[in-house]
Parts: structure tokens; sequence; C-alpha cells
């Protein structure tokens, strides 16, 4: 466990001379190139994967080379080393790399210190070197609007640190960054609070669909961080603002809730360290429970909230089979949901022992140490008092209803409420889900709209990344399985009859379907309205999971 204090200010009290020096870096980072694309380039697929695996020995490598064989490295490189590889640099190429804001703007930014202030070595090959207080690297995305490229600061790494990560570690982005940013709706908001905001990633996101984002943590130094983020990359409309969960945010209300809360179960003991961009410092998965419950006050009608979690299995809670009994996780975050329209996709589970482990490690503690082995002993007793046996996450998304939809939905198929397990790999990748899921939502409400006559009056058409596999046995002309199958959103893959192929096949937006189940029950020599009670529920499924279209 760390025992660093919390880490003082990181930039001068004036934010008028903190926004000049930032400007300054972004003009320099601009002509440095210093860009997803280009680092790798500079080092390589081989040193760029190490790098994603926590090793830097294999680009440290490459950039030696480099300068030995052109000499002094130039501004990319030894930028790539110093703020990305966490190694000390000569002071006067970091002079040339960062032309406008020079060696002293950089030290009075936070970013720089001068080697030696920790009692390491003065010079570097006979010159003064620096080292990074912080950790800055370009990040690229693609969403709904295209292509994005920002800077990210953050607090560094285990990597460069040589040791564990302190209690108040600021992360930068992560996969659970990414992940929601691109579950995040990217459709137009007038207003979006982002929940335990961070570095500030999520509602950077939001800033490229939102009018005003308000933007919340409990860590000083995390909107500290935050601020740095948004003016460096030209961002403007957030509103930082310090408190715990919804306290900030009292008797206000958004159109959209974005959060990446510090779902971790950790045990709530002395000894355990907890970090404040993972730990939320309640039992259990409580925060997560805390944040459901709370977004129903806090959207206005229409508006969703979307976040990442965890929760816990209890008393034999069984996390491959259907939903249903308290004890069963994703049932339990029903029953939080219960308020709000919802749709929970349980991603993954683990065994209790894997996520202790797991989150051990995120520590920075490595086992095989008595530290481990201590820690180990206190998340399984933390779990037994509470009958845990496994802990699932996933995404969840809340909708706080209008009246009018509450009302349309009960001619149809009812309001939304989908708890469901999607384990293993997607169909695609995570960053396109947002328009997915958008789009879902859309369609859903159309459908829940419509009763079943209306719905059998409707025209449909395939969307364009399903395919239909048929599967044989050898010889056989009747085929033995058919499955439709999703390109695109999550890539699921649905069983179909007889019937229920023959209703898609025919769905290019010519006929109802009422009159495909009217001319399908001629064929089969089956009651059409057997028939019919039998398609519709499947139609409305499809619909909902975006397999099939309103033709109109």
């Amino acid at each position: 466990m760390s025992t660093e204090p919390h880490p003082s200010p990181l930039t001068p009290a004036d934010d008028a001379r903190v926004d000049e020096l930032l400007g300054l870096l972004r003009t320099d980072l601009v002509a440095a190139d210093f860009t997803v694309a280009a680092l790798e380039a500079l080092w390589g697929d081989d040193a760029a994967a190490a790098l994603h695996r926590g090793e830097r020995v294999p680009a440290r490598r490459v950039l030696d080379a480099r300068r030995r064989e052109h000499g002094a490295s130039a501004g990319l490189a030894t930028l790539a080393e110093l703020f990305v590889l966490g190694v000390p640099v000569p002071r006067g190429e970091l002079g040339e790399a960062l032309v406008g804001l020079g060696v002293d703007g950089a030290v009075e930014l936070g970013l720089v210190s001068e080697v030696g202030e920790a009692g390491e070595a003065v010079v570097s090959g006979g010159e003064a070197s620096v080292r990074a207080r912080l950790d800055l690297r370009p990040y690229a995305f693609t969403d709904a609007l295209g292509h994005g490229e920002w800077w990210i600061l953050s607090d560094l790494g285990e990597l460069a640190l040589g040791h564990a990560l302190g209690e108040h570690h600021v992360l930068g982005v992560g996969g659970a960054s990414m992940t929601l940013s691109g579950l995040m709706l990217p459709t137009p908001a007038r207003c979006v609070l982002d929940l335990g905001t961070g570095c500030g990633i999520q509602a950077m996101h939001a800033s490229r669909f939102a009018d005003r984002i308000v933007a919340t943590d409990i860590s000083e130094r995390a909107l500290e961080i935050a601020r740095l983020n948004l003016v460096l990359n030209g961002i403007d409309g957030v509103e930082l603002r310090l408190g715990s969960l919804f306290e900030p945010v009292a008797g206000e209300r958004f159109d959209r809730i974005v959060s990446n809360p510090p779902f971790v179960i950790t045990p709530r003991i002395e000894g355990v360290p907890e970090y404040d961009y993972r730990d939320g410092g309640m039992v259990g998965d409580a925060l997560v429970e805390a944040v459901i419950r709370g977004a129903h006050d806090h959207l206005e009608p229409g508006g969703v909230a979307q976040l990442l979690g965890n929760w816990e299995y209890r008393d034999g809670g069984a996390p491959d089979g259907d939903a249903g009994g308290a004890s069963d996780g994703l049932e339990r975050v029903g029953d939080w949901a219960a308020a709000l329209e919802h749709w929970v996709i349980e991603r993954e589970v683990q065994h209790v022992t894997e996520y202790a482990e797991t989150w051990i490690r995120d520590g920075g503690t490595r086992p095989g140490t008595a530290e481990f082995d201590r820690l180990y002993d206190a998340w399984l007793d933390d779990f037994a008092a509470r009958g845990v046996s496994h802990v699932g996450f996933g995404y969840v998304l809340l909708r706080r209803a209008d009246a009018a939809a509450s009302a349309d939905s009960t001619a149809g198929a009812g309001r939304l409420a989908r708890l469901e397990r999607l384990h293993g790999p997607l169909g695609s990748n995570e960053a396109g889900l947002g328009a997915h899921l958008a789009d879902c939502l859309v369609e859903h409400d159309r459908q829940a709209a419509l009763d079943d006559a209306a719905l059998a009056a409707a025209r449909f058409t395939t969307a364009g990344d399903v395919t239909e596999e048929r599967h044989y046995w050898p010889g056989d002309d009747d085929p033995t399985a058919m499955l439709l199958r999703q390109g695109g959103g999550f890539g699921r893959a649905i069983s179909l009859d007889t019937g229920l192929a023959a209703l898609v096949g025919a769905s290019d937006g010519d006929l109802s379907v009422g009159a495909i189940v009217s001319a399908l029950a001629q064929l089969l020599e089956v009651d059409e309205t057997a028939l019919a009670a039998d398609l519709l529920p499947a139609v409305r499924t499809l619909v909902d999971d975006g397999m099939l279209r309103f033709a109109d």
C-alpha cells in the first residue's frame, strides 16, 4: 500500500497563466506531431503492443537506437520518452521539443521537474535532465461524428513511478473509459452530467454532442487535471463541481447522465488501500446501487443515464442461469432500476477469487508476496461475509419515460425492461455501440406503441448487417439449424424456426407482417392466428435488437 501524501497542486494559482501555458503546450504538441499514429510509427507494432502490456523496454530500445544513429532525439521521440515511457531526458532536448512553452514553462505548469529533486543524479551525459510529473499522451477515437484526437494528462502510472500507485491517483484513459465513451448515445443533448469525471474524458466526449456539461468528482486533484485536459484541448462548456455522487447537483435534472463510477468492490477495513479512481467507499456493490437509484431524481422526462458497474451474486445465485431470484446479480440490478425503464447487459462474470486477484494486482501489489496474501484474505473474508460467490460486470442504460411515451407503450409490448447476458467477445467494436443503442431505443419505442393488429399492418426490412446461416448434415435436404447473425451491434446470433426464417426472408419492405404470416400459414398448412401469436413477439424482439427495421 502506498503511503504517499496527497500530491500538492500541479499548477499556478492564476488560471489565466495556466491557460496561456496550456495554449503554448498545445502549439508545441501539434508542431511535434505528438499523435497516436506518429508514435506507433516511431517505435513500431511490436513495441506498441508491449507498451499496451505495460512493458517499455522494446520502445526504449528503439529510441536508443535512433539516438545512436541520428544523435539527439527529435521532438517527437523526446516527448515520447519523457511522457509515455517515463524516462528522464536532457533538459536541452526538451527545450528543443517544447519551443514555445520552454522547459521553465513546463516546470511552472507542473508537467516536469528537475532531476535531483527526489535524490536522483542531477546530470545525464553531462547535461541537466528533467523528469515527468504527469503522464501526457495522445488519444485518438472515432464516434458518430467522425475521427477525433486529443491529448490526455493524468498521473504517472506504475511504469514511470517504479512502484505501486498512490491512493489519490488520477487515472488516464483506460479500457473502462473507452468502453463507456463507445456506449455513449451520440444524439444531441441540452445538458449532460458526467458523474465522477476523473481526468475528464467522458465530459470531453459528451462535449461532441451536448450544449452544456456538468462534471463532478469527489477528488480535487481529479477536477484539477480534468480542467487541464479541457483547456489543453480547447473544450468549452464544461462546469466542474466538487462532491460525492449526486450531492453537487442536488435538485437539478439532466437530459443525459454518464458515469464510470468507482465501482470496484473493495473490503472496507483498515489496511486495505482505497483508490479514488476505482473505490467508492461503500460496502459491496452499494455504490452502483446508489447511482442507479439516484438517477431517477436527476433525469428529465425522456432523459437517459448510462454507466458501467459491478454487481454481486449472493447466496448461491447462478451467474450462468436465467435471471431470477433475489440472489441473482442481474436480477438485483433490475430491482435497483425498477423505477426507470432499463436495459442492463452483463458482459462477464468472475469468481470472487479471480476478481480479488485482478484488483489487488491493479493496485500494484504483486502475487507471491506477503502483502498480496494479506489483501487476498481480506477480499475473500469480505465476500464471505455477504455470501458472495461471483461478481458481474456490465453496461446499464436507464431512461425516465415521459407521460406520452408511457401512455403509448400500454398499447404494445410495454416499457423497456431488459436484463440480458452477453458474455464473451462482441461481434463488432464497442466504439460503435452508442449509435446502435440509440437506433434500438427509437425502434423499440415505435414497436412498443403498436398493439398486435397495428404491428401486423407494419412493413419491415432486414438490417443491412444481418445474414442468415443454414447448417446441414451431409446429404440432407433440410437444414438442421438456422441462425440469423448480426454483423454489427452486439453481434447477436438468433436461432430460427421455419416460420420465422421465412418471415425474415420475406421482409423486404413490400409486404406487411400480417400479409406474410397469412401466406406462410397457407404454405405451411397451419392456423394463421396461432402462427401470428408465435411470430409477432419474435418480430418485436428482432426490432428491439436492431435486426428488423420499420420500412417507412
